[in-house]
């Protein structure tokens, strides 16, 4: 395979790759929104911190 076409994939996968973990990271940060949504909650229903 030449240089330049082996080169051209290897960038490809690597913003693939990029684009990919910003997604896990966006996940990850709404679903700890979601937890802690649901934490205060039930701080206001039982009166105190679990």
């Amino acid at each position: 395979m030449r240089t330049g076409i082996r080169t051209a994939l290897r960038r490809a996968e690597q913003v693939l790759l990029i684009r990919g973990a910003r997604r896990n990271a966006w996940a990850a940060v709404c679903e700890n929104r979601r937890l802690a949504g649901e934490r205060e909650q039930a701080v206001r229903a039982f009166g105190h911190s679990a």
